[in-house]
């Protein structure tokens, strides 16, 4: 049976698009990074942790290493997806004229 694919973020969570209202959105962005950062971080120390494990012969099965390294490369891809996303909008921001 698949495992349920689980969610990046909730899309409550994520703050909709208006004028920026005060200074308490100032960290939010920089928040909300540091959480996807700190999220991919974990998934690929785990898959490490299940890649020693399997070698030195503990309880790992190989199915539950290469699910742990597949769900870890997915994370990066999409942050890495994301992250030139953000750059490409920015740098799209930055040549508009006023």
């Amino acid at each position: 049976m698949p495992l349920p694919i689980g969610s990046v973020g909730s899309a409550g969570s994520l703050p909709l698009a208006g004028p920026a209202t005060s200074a308490s959105r100032t960290g939010d962005f920089q928040k909300l990074f540091e959480n996807a950062v700190n999220n991919v971080e974990n998934l690929r120390a785990g898959a490490e942790q299940s890649a020693q494990r399997f070698l030195s012969g503990e309880s790992e099965e190989l199915h539950q290493t290469a699910l742990a390294t597949q769900r870890a490369e997915v994370a990066f891809d999409l942050f890495l997806q994301v992250r030139n996303k953000v750059v490409q909008a920015y740098q799209e921001v930055m040549r508009m004229q006023l």
